[in-house]
């Protein structure tokens, strides 16, 4: 049997240090929002000619409309603008088009309301609070133990607080964009780390139930160590699948499919080396 618990200590410092360099990059930089969440127009164009940023911000200038973002990819003009209606948006086209003596052709409009917007956060936050706490009535259902409950949800924000962190650094170095995709990957991450944490406590429980009650921390290493094979099969062919999309993916998933990885080796991490170590102290703590 290994005693995993006796790097308690390691484990806290690992996870101080990620979640730290992330609410830094959170303080720091922030997020770059989708349209999602706050309102506006994506407009992409096709262009058959080299044009630069700053020939363009002369007419978006001229037609009054604002923009948050404004570059060109691979013969592509792609902008993000305060809302702006259909004719606004063939009106720029057309000074393009003229003015800088282009053949445009139209890839995407997409305007979203900033009342949308704003109706997507309240969704996405009522969303994850429901999540926390079903798995609290869960888990204080199913293990008969509060301490279970309890251990279980501050890993799980333990994950939540590590994506979130990694997906600002992402935003500020890659251009990454909080959209609803994202949100689906969070909560996807909140319950895979659910899932592993409930494994090893089903462990402990049952040893408690066999063989009566004993050193809780003895009960934890032992689940650890039969369980930790199986959950690093598990994970990793679960990571490997998500490498060869971030790696061969295409563009529009690229993100989801990064903070789907990092969400799988975070919730990994947490489950032995996390909830673990809280059940076991607030166990402790009770005695």
């Amino acid at each position: 049997m290994i005693k995993f618990l006796k790097y308690t200590t390691l484990y806290v410092f690992i996870s101080s240090i990620v979640i730290g360099c992330g609410m830094y990059s959170m303080i720091r930089y922030g997020f770059h929002y989708s349209i999602d969440f706050i309102g506006g127009t994506d407009v992409d164009y096709q262009i058959d000619k080299k044009v630069t940023v700053k020939d363009l911000k002369p007419i978006f200038k001229e037609h009054k409309i604002e923009y948050s973002s404004l570059k060109i990819e691979s013969n592509k003009i792609i902008a993000k603008l305060k809302p702006i209606d259909e004719k606004k948006e063939i009106a720029l086209r057309k000074s393009i088009q003229s003015k800088l003596n282009l053949k445009v052709t139209p890839l995407r409009l997409e305007t979203v309301g900033p009342t949308i917007g704003k109706e997507t956060m309240q969704k996405t936050l009522i969303a994850s609070l429901l999540a926390i706490v079903g798995i609290l009535i869960y888990m204080s259902f199913a293990f008969k133990g509060f301490y279970y409950a309890t251990a279980a949800i501050l890993a799980m924000i333990h994950d939540f607080l590590v994506v979130v962190g990694m997906y600002s650094l992402f935003s500020h170095f890659f251009g990454a964009e909080v959209d609803t995709m994202f949100v689906t990957a969070v909560l996807t991450t909140m319950s895979f780390s659910v899932h592993d944490t409930i494994v090893i406590f089903d462990k402990i429980r049952e040893y408690l139930q066999v063989e009566g009650k004993g050193d809780i921390e003895y009960y934890a290493n032992r689940a650890l160590t039969e369980t930790m094979v199986r959950s690093l099969n598990n994970s990793m062919t679960i990571i490997f699948m998500l490498l060869a999309l971030v790696l061969m993916g295409g563009a529009t998933i690229k993100f989801f499919v990064a903070t789907l990885l990092v969400g799988t080796i975070t919730g990994t991490y947490s489950s032995p080396f996390i909830a673990t170590p809280i059940l076991v102290w607030l166990q402790n703590r009770k005695k």
